[in-house]
């Protein structure tokens, strides 16, 4: 890859090596029995769409310390992309959204393989959850496989328990605090494990310790990673009710419809008076389609979007503080300046 940070051809090279992976796998596992064809399609759909952040994340992590582009690394970093598509698989069925990418997602895609079982929806999403498995699994897989050396690879496995158990951690304090009074600090600590710690921080951690990173470089890492990762979340969390359906490809009021613990849903309570509370209250408790619509215009009232892009901004501000305090060179700095910017201020 040339020098000059080029993201469309990165992204190409990511999603060659993700998509061909898990096709290969797929083919394996329908080869066991017909039955199995739809639980393989929802493997590779699961895989088919995606920024690939996560894998540029990597990647960066491994060039800013000095190593030459490689195909080996690009695999390695292609496995980020593969926990991230089992994380989404099984964020899915925990909050039970029914569209990702546009598309019905897995639990709901895989119900008419299972149209004859007596508990139709129980069906599809057992078979989800072990879709999800199998790509954590095959994560793995992919990144001791892909051609780096041993001594490389053996500097970043112990990283890969952290990123799990941080993953999940998350994964339960959002379920643990669903539904429950809203609190922006516990909010942001679901962001961090949930998914800040996994986007960023913990790619260019694992893509540095391939690389031979010391600690200065570690801690640089972290500095921009974690603020960097939860200004992608709080950015989802806008668009989770605030964008535009068509071009998210999510449901628009899934967020609002579970009470989930979201930033965005945490400062609206901040900011309500005891009325305004009074009516956030009744409004999450209505099955009504037109709640979601007084939500976002409760919100907007209160000013909570804004608040939410303040936080964003600090936060995307902070990690380029730490970024230029690294002191890399050209290219590795202008490359994660341009990621900082695209995780932060998007559409989808």
């Amino acid at each position: 890859m040339a020098e000059r940070w080029d993201a469309a051809a990165f992204k190409a090279r990511v999603d060659e090596v993700v998509r061909r992976y898990t096709a290969e796998e797929a083919d394996r596992l329908a080869a066991v029995d017909p039955a199995l064809g739809p639980v393989a399609e929802q493997l590779e759909a699961a895989v088919a769409d995606g920024k690939r952040l996560r894998a540029a994340f990597c990647y960066w992590g491994w060039r800013a310390v000095g190593q030459p582009d490689s195909d080996a690394l690009v695999c390695a970093a292609a496995s980020m992309e593969l926990v991230h598509a089992a994380a989404v698989v099984h964020d899915d069925l925990i909050d039970d959204s029914p569209l990702r990418h546009g598309r019905p997602t897995a639990h709901v895609a895989l119900r008419d393989a299972v149209a004859h079982h007596p508990r139709v929806s129980a069906g599809a999403r057992s078979l989800a959850m072990l879709v999800g498995d199998l790509l954590m699994s095959l994560a793995g897989q992919l990144f001791v496989t892909s051609g780096l050396p041993a001594a490389y690879l053996g500097r970043a496995r112990p990283l890969w328990a952290a990123l799990a158990r941080d993953l999940i951690a998350g994964e339960c304090l959002e379920i643990l605090h669903t539904g429950a009074a809203p609190d922006t600090e516990a909010s942001l600590k679901v962001i961090r494990y949930k998914t800040a710690k996994y986007t960023v921080e913990q790619p260019l951690l694992i893509g540095g310790a391939l690389a031979g990173a010391g600690r200065r470089m570690r801690e640089g890492y972290s500095a921009y990673g974690l603020p960097l990762g939860e200004a992608f979340q709080l950015r989802d969390d806008l668009l989770g009710l605030f964008g535009d359906e068509g071009t998210t490809g999510k449901a628009d009021a899934d967020d609002v419809r579970g009470r989930r613990p979201t930033a965005l849903l945490a400062e609206t309570w901040r900011l309500a008076g005891a009325e305004d509370r009074g009516l956030l209250r009744d409004l999450l408790g209505r099955p009504d389609p037109d709640a979601p619509e007084a939500v976002r215009a409760l919100m907007r009232r209160l000013r909570a979007p804004e608040r939410v892009e303040a936080m964003i901004t600090a936060r995307v501000d902070e990690a380029l503080r730490a970024l230029g305090e690294l002191n890399l060179p050209q290219a590795p700095a202008a490359a994660l300046t341009a990621l900082a910017h695209s995780a932060a201020v998007r559409r989808y």
